[in-house]
């Protein structure tokens, strides 16, 4: 699953950013959930997490505690959620 966030930090500006399978699995042991549990709906704390660790794996300085980044964060959206591999449907016989 990949999920780009878009994270307004104010005076530390606005981030997009894309998680990962390690981000996912970070969510996943913190929260003790499984990524399938993300179909389910999505809560402001757990979209703040994910943006918390795809900051850090794309090199964004954050503060080492997870509550002080909540504190820096304005807004948070999900711009696009899609499958992390996604199937091609089948091809189809047009004769």
């Amino acid at each position: 699953m990949k999920i780009t966030i878009a994270l307004d930090m104010g005076d530390h500006g606005r981030h997009e950013v894309s998680t990962n399978l390690w981000v996912i699995t970070q969510w996943e042991r913190k929260f003790r959930r499984k990524a399938s549990d993300l179909a389910q709906g999505i809560g402001v704390e757990d979209l703040l997490y994910l943006g918390f660790e795809a900051c850090k794996a794309h090199n964004i300085v954050v503060p080492a505690a997870f509550d002080d980044f909540i504190k820096r964060v304005n807004n948070v959206d999900v711009i696009n959620q899609e499958a992390e591999n996604p199937t091609e449907a089948a091809p189809t016989d047009d004769n």
